[in-house]
C-alpha cells in the first residue's frame, strides 16, 4: 500500500469497476430491497441536500445488498417543466430570439437536444459521490415508457370523474404566464404599507373604513366582511356601501374569517384576487346579495400579465376605463391617488407583510381565476390517510406522520395543468363548440366517438404538473402500466429518503396514487431527514456567502477560484460585490480536498432525528484523518502479515486477552450497528464505527498486539496476525456502506490473507454478532488495565512529565483480582505506561510523596522524588494562572455588557459564553494541580 491515503487515486478507478462489472444491480435471488431515488431536476447540479440524502439511501442499499438482498436503487430525472423550459429560453434570448419565433414543436426539440448536452451533470456527480445505482436502468420522467403511465392515469382518473376541467383560483406567474405550485412560491416578509379607504354607506350614514394592502383589488371588492358577533358593525349587516372610483354597491356580509382586531375589523372581499377571500366566497354565493352582483361576485380584474384589462368582453363594463392597461402596482398608485383626491383615504401605515414571488422568476405571484384541469383528491386521500394510521406506512421520525395528516385531512383538489410546452400535454381534445374529449391519441379519440378525419379537433395547449408524474415514480419506473418483472418483484418499494419540505407536494401524491393504481402502498417506511445548515445554524444561500459544493469538499478548491464560481453565471450581477466579500470571510484558505468518504462519513455522522443539520467543515477534516487512522492500520497490518503464517487453520493458534477482548468488543459493535442501522440511526453507526476502529483498535488493540508480536510465542504471534486481520476486514465491512471507496481498496489487500478471494468486498456479506465469541471476562480485563494506563498518563499530563519517561510504580489497597491481573498483564502495563518497575505498598507502610490515581478502591501512587522540579512547575503554574485571571474579566464585562448581547450575532454571544466556561473550567484545574505540586 502507499504510505499515504489519496482518495483521489482510488475513487473513480473503483467506481468504474463497479459499474463495469454490473454490481449495482438487483440480483435474481433474495427478498426485493428498493429505493427509489427523488428524482432532481434535469437542470440541476448536486447540492448539499442532495448529497447528504443520496449518502443515506446509497448506504441502506449497500447495506441491504450485503445482506443478500435483491437491491434495486433506481436512478432517473424529472423534467422540471419550468426550471427546463427556463433555461432553454435564456439560451435562444442570447441570440435574440423567444420560443414563440420556433413554434411549439421546434422549441421542444431544442429542449431535448439541450437535455441531452447538458442534462446529465447531477448523474456524473452521484457517481462522484459512490452512488451505487443500477445505471442500467436509469428513466427520465418524458420517456416513452413514463409517459403512456401518464397517459393512462390521467385517461382512468378522469374517467372516474376524478379529473375535471373547472374556473379557480391559482397562483399565477405573470412573467411566465402559468399557474405553478405552492412550493413553487416563495414568501419572504417584505416592507409595505396599509391602507386604510373609507367605503360609504349607501344609507347615507357615514362610511366603513377598510385597511388592505391591495388597494387596486378594490376594483373586483364583491363585499366587505365583518365578524358576526363584532358588536361595532353588527347593526349594519344587510346594508350596503358603495365601492368607491366604480358606482357600484356592494354587500355588508358575516364570516367568521374576519379579524376583528386586524386594522379595523372590516376586510374587503374580493374573491377573484385573494385565496381567502375566494374561500368566504364559496360560503356567501348562494345568498341573494350576491348572486344580484355582476358575475356572481367573481371579478377577475386581471390579464394573465397582471395588467388591468378592459370591459370590452365584459357587457357590465365594471372597470374604470383610466386604469385600462396599467400594470398592478402603477394601477396602485392611481388608485390611491384617485381615492386621496376624492376625500376616501384615511391614512396610511408602514406595514411588514409575506409576498409570495415565484421561485424561477421571481415575480409577484398572483391569484388569478382561470380555467384549469384539477384532480379531485379527497377520495384518493381517504386510503391514504387509513395506510399511515393503521402503520402500513410508517414516518420515520414518527411525529412527521402529524404533518401528513393536517395537510391530507385538509386536502383541496390539485390544480394539474400548466401554460408552459415543455411537458407531459395534456391528452385532450377541443372542437369548434367547446366539446372536450380526453383519450391516448387524437387517432383514439376520432375512433371511440366516430368523430371523421377532417372534423376540426385541437388539442390543450397545457402540460401537466411536474408533480403528476413524479407521483407515478415508484411504478412508472418499474414498467407500469405493463405488468413486467421488475414490478411484481420489486413494488411495493422499502422506504422512500425524503425532506420534510416535500411531504405533501410528493410523498402524499405518490401514497395516492400507489393505493389507487397498484392497491397497494408505494413503500413501507418514510424516512425523513433534515436541512443542511452551516457551522452557525444558518440557512445556506449564494447572498451569504456560505453555500457548499459537495465536488469542492471531494476535490478542494482555492479561494480564487470559488470566488470565481461563486459570481460566474450569476443572475443577479449586482450582488457579485456582496457573494465575493462573503465567500472570502466564509472560506478565506478555500476549501481542502477531503475525499468522498471523508464527505460521506460526515453526513452520516449529522443523520440523527433532527430537524437541522449543522455542517462544519471542521467534522469533516476530523474525518479525513479518521481515513487517514485506517489507512496507516492497515498498512501495519499488512506489514506484519504478508508473507507470514496468519493461521488460517484455527488449531494452530493461541489467542491472547488483547486478542479475545478485540473480538469481544467487535462482536457487541457488530450487533449495535446493525440496530442503528435498521433503526436509521447513521449517526449512532457512524459514531459506533470511528469510536470502534479509532479507540479500541488502533489505539489500543494495535499497542496490545504490538507486544504479543514482539515477545509471544509462535503460536500466540499467530493467532494475534489472524486477529488483526479478521478484525481489521470485518471492521471494512462494517464501513464499507458509508466509506465505500477506502473500504473496497484496502479489503483488496486483506482479504485474501483471511482466505477470502473475492471480486469486490459490496457482495460480501455484512457481518453478523456472534454471541459465543463475547468473552465478559475478558472485556472486564482490558478494561483494567486501560484504566490503570490512562491513570499514568494523566498524572504524566498533569504533572507535565514526559511522556517516554519510564516512572516507578507503586500499588495499594488493591483486592485479590488486582493483584492476579497484575502478575496476569505485567508486560502489558509496563510497555503501554512506559513503567520502570510495579511494586506493592504493604499494610502501615508510609506513603511516599505521590501522584495519585485511583483503580476502583486500589490507588496507583508515583513517587515524585526526582521526577519533577517543584519550583520550576510552580512558577509555571503561576503563570499561566496569571494570564487567565486576567482574560476572565475582560470576557465577562463583554457578556455582561447589553450593547454587545443585544447587538452581536448570537453565534457570536454564544461563542463567547463557551470561551469563558473553558476558561473557568481550566483555571480551576490549574489552580488544583498547583495546590497538589506545593503539597509534594
Amino acid at each position: 500500500m502507499d504510505k499515504t491515503y489519496d482518495p483521489h487515486s482510488i475513487e473513480q478507478r473503483w467506481y468504474q469497476a463497479w459499474e463495469e462489472n454490473n454490481y449495482f444491480a438487483p440480483r435474481q435471488d433474495g427478498e426485493s430491497y428498493c429505493i427509489m431515488i427523488p428524482p432532481p431536476n434535469v437542470t440541476g447540479s448536486l447540492h448539499m441536500g442532495h448529497a447528504f440524502q443520496d449518502t443515506i439511501m446509497d448506504a441502506l442499499t449497500r447495506y441491504h445488498r450485503m445482506k443478500g438482498c435483491s437491491t434495486l436503487w433506481q436512478p432517473g430525472t424529472d423534467h422540471a417543466g419550468i426550471a427546463t423550459q427556463m433555461v432553454v429560453e435564456r439560451l435562444v434570448e442570447a441570440d435574440g430570439k423567444t420560443r414563440h419565433d420556433f413554434g411549439r414543436d421546434a422549441f421542444i426539440e431544442k429542449i431535448w437536444e439541450w437535455k441531452e448536452e447538458s442534462g446529465g451533470t447531477i448523474m456524473r456527480q452521484l457517481r462522484r459521490m459512490g452512488s451505487s445505482l443500477d445505471w442500467s436502468r436509469e428513466r427520465f420522467t418524458m420517456d416513452e415508457g413514463m409517459s403512456e403511465a401518464v397517459r393512462e392515469v390521467f385517461i382512468r382518473l378522469y374517467e372516474e370523474g376524478l379529473i375535471y376541467r373547472g374556473k379557480r383560483l391559482v397562483n399565477w406567474d405573470p412573467v411566465l404566464h402559468t399557474a405553478v405550485s405552492d412550493l413553487e412560491v416563495l414568501s419572504e416578509e417584505e416592507n409595505g404599507s396599509l391602507w386604510h379607504m373609507r367605503y360609504p354607506l349607501t344609507n347615507g350614514t357615514g362610511h366603513l373604513v377598510v385597511a388592505t394592502t391591495r388597494p387596486e383589488t378594490l376594483l373586483g371588492d364583491a363585499a366587505v366582511a365583518i365578524h358576526p358577533n363584532d358588536d361595532r358593525y353588527k347593526h349594519l349587516l344587510g346594508e350596503f356601501v358603495e365601492l368607491p372610483l366604480t358606482g357600484r354597491r356592494i354587500p355588508i356580509i358575516a364570516d367568521e374569517y374576519v379579524d376583528p382586531e386586524f386594522g379595523t375589523g372590516c376586510v374587503k372581499i374580493t374573491p377573484a384576487h385573494d385565496f381567502n377571500d375566494y374561500e368566504v366566497w364559496l360560503r356567501h354565493r348562494d345568498q341573494s346579495v350576491m348572486q344580484a352582483l355582476p358575475h356572481g361576485g367573481l371579478i377577475n380584474i386581471f390579464t394573465v400579465d397582471a395588467q388591468i384589462r378592459d370591459n370590452k368582453d365584459d357587457p357590465d363594463q365594471l372597470i374604470p376605463h383610466q386604469y385600462f392597461g396599467l400594470d398592478r402596482f402603477e394601477a396602485r398608485k392611481q388608485v390611491v391617488a384617485d381615492l386621496e383626491a376624492q376625500g376616501l383615504l384615511e391614512k396610511i401605515e408602514d406595514h411588514k407583510l409575506m409576498v409570495p414571488r415565484g421561485d424561477r422568476s421571481g415575480s409577484v405571484i398572483e391569484p388569478f381565476l382561470t380555467d384549469q384541469w384539477y384532480v379531485k383528491v379527497a377520495p384518493l386521500a381517504e386510503p391514504a390517510i387509513e395506510a399511515v394510521e393503521n402503520g402500513t406506512i410508517k414516518f420515520v421520525p414518527d411525529n412527521w406522520k402529524n404533518t401528513y395528516f393536517e395537510w391530507m385531512r385538509n386536502i383541496q383538489d390539485w390544480c394539474i395543468s400548466r401554460q408552459i410546452w415543455w411537458g407531459h400535454r395534456i391528452p385532450a381534445w377541443y372542437d369548434d363548440e367547446g366539446n372536450v374529449y380526453v383519450g391516448r391519441s387524437e387517432q383514439e379519440v376520432r375512433s371511440v366517438h366516430k368523430l371523421k378525419d377532417d372534423y376540426p379537433l385541437r388539442q390543450d395547449e397545457d402540460v401537466l404538473d411536474t408533480w403528476f408524474s413524479s407521483a407515478l415514480w415508484p411504478f412508472s419506473t418499474l414498467g407500469w402500466p405493463e405488468n413486467t418483472p421488475e414490478l411484481a418483484k420489486h413494488y411495493p418499494t422499502s422506504v422512500l429518503v425524503t425532506g420534510f419540505d416535500i411531504i405533501f407536494f410528493w410523498v402524499a401524491r405518490m401514497i395516492m396514487m400507489g393505493l389507487k393504481f397498484q392497491g397497494q402502498v408505494p413503500f413501507k417506511e418514510v424516512y425523513i431527514h433534515g436541512l443542511i445548515r452551516d457551522a452557525e445554524g444558518q440557512k445556506m444561500s449564494k447572498s451569504k456567502g456560505n453555500v457548499l459544493d459537495p465536488i469542492d469538499l471531494i476535490d478542494g478548491i482555492d479561494l480564487e477560484s470559488l470566488v470565481q464560481k461563486r459570481i460566474s453565471g450569476m443572475m443577479q450581477p449586482h450582488l457579485a460585490k456582496k457573494i465575493e466579500a462573503a465567500t472570502r470571510k466564509h472560506f478565506p484558505d478555500g476549501i481542502p480536498s477531503f475525499g468522498t468518504d471523508a464527505l460521506r462519513f460526515t453526513f452520516a455522522s449529522l443523520a440523527s432525528t433532527g430537524r437541522d443539520i449543522r455542517f462544519d467543515l471542521a467534522r469533516t477534516e476530523g474525518y479525513r484523518n479518521f481515513c487517514n487512522k485506517l489507512w496507516n492500520a492497515a498498512r501495519f497490518v499488512l506489514m506484519n502479515t504478508e508473507g507470514q503464517d496468519n493461521g488460517l487453520d484455527d488449531a494452530d493458534c493461541e489467542y491472547s486477552l488483547a486478542d479475545r477482548w478485540i473480538r469481544s468488543r467487535l462482536n457487541e459493535v457488530t450487533a449495535t450497528i446493525r440496530r442503528d442501522i435498521e433503526t436509521y440511526r447513521f449517526d449512532l453507526t457512524a459514531q459506533a464505527i470511528y469510536e470502534f476502529t479509532w479507540n479500541e483498535y488502533c489505539d489500543w488493540y494495535l499497542e496490545l498486539a504490538k507486544i504479543s508480536l514482539q515477545s509471544g510465542s509462535e503460536a500466540q504471534q499467530r493467532g494475534t496476525r489472524k486477529t488483526l486481520l479478521t478484525v481489521l476486514e470485518q471492521i471494512l465491512r462494517l464501513a464499507h456502506p458509508l466509506m465505500p471507496f477506502i473500504t473496497e481498496e484496502i479489503w483488496q489487500r486483506v482479504a485474501p490473507l483471511t482466505g477470502v478471494h473475492e471480486a469486490t468486498i459490496m457482495l460480501q456479506p455484512y457481518p453478523e454478532s456472534d454471541a459465543e465469541q463475547i468473552d465478559k471476562a475478558a472485556v472486564h480485563e482490558i478494561d483494567w488495565i486501560m484504566s490503570v494506563i490512562l491513570g499514568v498518563r494523566r498524572i504524566r499530563g498533569e504533572m507535565n512529565i514526559a511522556p517516554g519517561k519510564p516512572l516507578p510504580v507503586l500499588l495499594q489497597n488493591g483486592s485479590g483480582q488486582d493483584r492476579n491481573f497484575v502478575e496476569n498483564n505485567r508486560i502489558y502495563l509496563e510497555k503501554l505506561g512506559r513503567l520502570e518497575k510495579i511494586g506493592w505498598l504493604s499494610q502501615g507502610d508510609a506513603e511516599p510523596e505521590s501522584a495519585i490515581a485511583l483503580v476502583g478502591d486500589m490507588k496507583i501512587l508515583i513517587p515524585m522524588a526526582g521526577l519533577i522540579d517543584k519550583e520550576a512547575e510552580s512558577a509555571r503554574l503561576n503563570k499561566e494562572i496569571q494570564r487567565i485571571s486576567k482574560e476572565l474579566p475582560r470576557i465577562e464585562g463583554k457578556l455582561n455588557n447589553p450593547s454587545f448581547t443585544d447587538k452581536a450575532p448570537a453565534e457570536v454571544v454564544e461563542k463567547e459564553k463557551q470561551k469563558l466556561i473553558e476558561l473557568r473550567s481550566t483555571l480551576n484545574n490549574l489552580e488544583a494541580q498547583l495546590i497538589k505540586i506545593k503539597a509534594l
